[in-house]
C-alpha cells in the first residue's frame, strides 16, 4: 500500500508538506502542489480514511434501523437518508431487524461503541438496552414517522397523522358511508393511536358510532391485511369501507376482497396511507394519504447531522405536508 511517506520520498519534501498540497494547497507553492499531486498520481496514493477519522473523532457513518425493509415506504425515506448523507460526506449502515429487538440493539450499540456518529430510527421502539438509557441521551438519534418511546425527546420527522386521518374520514362520509372499519399497524405505536383518533373524532363529530367489531389490529403488512380483511368480510354485517393504516395492509386487504368475488369500490372501498410506487397503477388505483417519505430520509439526515456536529436545533418535532389522493378505490355505498 502506498503511503504518504512513499509520496514525499519521490518528491523530496516533508510528509507535512504533502498533507498540506492535499488538504490546504493554497499554502503550498504552486511547483510544489504539482509535483505532490503527479507523485499522488503515479503511485496511486489513497489517504488512510480511518486514521483521519481517528483524528477527527468522528467515523463518517451512520446507522439506520428499519424493521422492515421489504416495506416500500421504509425503502423511500432509506434512499432520502442515502442522498443526504452523500452530500454530507457520510456513508449508511443499513440495519434490517425484521422486528428483532436483540438484532436491533446491536445496530443501536454501534454508536456506544463509536463505529458510528449517529442512529436513524424508523421506528418508535427506544433501540438501546435499558442498561444503557442514560448514555443514550447523549446519543445523536433521529426517528422518522413516530416518536421514539422513552422519557427522553429524541427529534422525529413526521406528518400530522390526526389530521390526515381526518380527511380519510371526511372524504369516505362525503361518499355516504357510515359503516367503516379499519386495519391498523402495531397497537402499541403513537402512530396507530394518532390514525384511529383522527377517525373516530370525524365519526363522533358526525353522530356515527365506531363499531369495534370492525377495527383490527396486527402489522403493516400485505399477509396482516389480507387476513383481517377476511375475519372483515365474514362478519354477518360488515363495513362498506374500510381505512388501512398502511398501503401495504391495503393490498393484502384488496386481495381478499377479490378472492371473495367482491368488486372494488361497487362493493367495498378501500383506503391506504403512505403512497408507495404501484398505488397509482394497481387495478384500481389506491385511494391513500402521500407522505414525503423521501424528503422526511433528507431532513432526519440534515438533522442528524447537526447534533453530530453539535448544533442546536430548531424543534423536537418537525411536521411535514400530507396529501390525500383520491383514486379509484373509494366511491359511493352501494345500495
Amino acid at each position: 500500500m502506498t503511503t504518504m511517506r512513499k509520496v514525499s520520498q519521490m518528491v523530496g519534501v516533508s510528509t507535512a508538506t504533502v498533507s498540506r498540497a492535499l488538504k490546504n494547497p493554497e499554502m503550498v507553492l504552486p511547483e510544489t502542489r504539482d509535483k505532490v499531486l503527479k507523485a499522488v498520481e503515479a503511485l496511486g496514493y489513497r489517504p488512510n480514511i480511518l486514521a483521519k477519522n481517528f483524528s477527527s473523532g468522528k467515523t463518517q457513518t451512520v446507522v439506520v434501523i428499519v424493521t422492515d425493509l421489504t416495506n416500500p415506504f421504509f425503502s423511500r425515506i432509506v434512499q432520502g437518508v442515502e442522498e443526504e448523507a452523500q452530500k454530507l460526506g457520510y456513508s449508511v449502515l443499513l440495519g434490517d431487524t425484521n422486528d428483532d429487538i436483540n438484532r436491533e440493539r446491536v445496530y443501536a450499540e454501534m454508536v456506544l461503541n463509536n463505529r458510528a456518529d449517529g442512529l436513524i430510527q424508523l421506528d418508535h421502539l427506544f433501540p438501546f438496552a435499558d442498561k444503557d438509557k442514560e448514555i443514550a441521551k447523549t446519543v445523536p438519534m433521529v426517528s422518522v414517522c413516530d416518536a421514539i418511546d422513552g422519557d427522553y425527546a429524541y427529534p422525529y420527522i413526521t406528518i400530522d397523522n390526526f389530521a390526515a386521518s381526518r380527511d380519510v374520514a371526511k372524504h369516505l362520509i362525503s361518499l355516504g358511508h357510515t359503516k367503516i372499519g379499519a386495519i391498523a399497524g402495531r397497537d402499541d405505536s403513537h402512530v396507530t393511536s394518532d390514525r384511529l383518533g383522527g377517525l373516530m373524532r370525524v365519526m363522533q363529530e358526525h353522530s356515527i358510532p365506531f363499531n369495534q367489531d370492525w377495527f383490527m389490529r396486527g402489522g403493516y403488512t400485505k399477509q396482516c391485511g389480507k387476513e383481517s380483511m377476511e375475519k372483515l368480510l365474514a362478519l354477518a354485517d360488515r363495513p362498506t369501507a374500510v381505512y388501512c393504516f398502511s398501503d401495504e395492509i391495503a393490498i393484502g386487504a384488496i386481495k381478499a376482497i377479490k378472492n371473495h368475488g367482491l368488486r372494488i369500490p361497487e362493493d367495498i372501498s378501500i383506503v391506504g396511507f403512505d403512497n408507495v410506487d404501484i398505488c397509482e397503477y394497481m387495478d384500481p388505483s389506491l385511494t391513500t394519504v402521500d407522505q414525503p417519505a423521501v424528503d422526511m430520509g433528507r431532513r432526519a439526515m440534515q438533522i442528524l447531522f447537526q447534533l453530530i456536529n453539535g448544533e442546536p436545533i430548531q424543534s423536537i418535532t418537525e411536521y411535514k405536508p400530507y396529501t390525500l389522493l383520491v383514486r379509484d378505490s373509494t366511491g359511493p355505498v352501494p345500495n
